[in-house]
């Protein structure tokens, strides 16, 4: 799972929420450990994640990770610059 290697449209389409409501994933405060729920058995939860750690993405529960978990993950490790390839080769949070 590399960045180069899975384009985002090619995750996206097998994404267990693809055909959900979006604005599920997008709830406030601990509503979002509900939201993270539907993540648990995802096909792509690690390119979902990886994608949304590199991308900073600030709102939403992607990949399983709510915001807070999110910004954690990003301060704890601030020498990770990929994502997914980090995450592939047994990377850890």
């Amino acid at each position: 799972m590399s960045s180069a290697t899975v384009e985002r449209g090619e995750w996206v389409a097998r994404a267990k929420c693809r055909n959900g409501d979006p604005d599920a994933l997008f709830v406030r405060g601990a509503e979002q450990r509900k939201a993270a729920l539907i993540c648990r058995h995802c096909p792509v939860v690690l390119e979902c994640c990886a994608d949304a750690l590199d991308n900073e993405v600030e709102f939403g529960v992607w990949g399983g990770l709510t915001e807070r978990q999110r910004r954690a993950i990003l301060r704890k490790n601030p020498h990770v610059t990929d994502w997914a390839s980090y995450l592939s080769n047994g990377g850890e949070f």
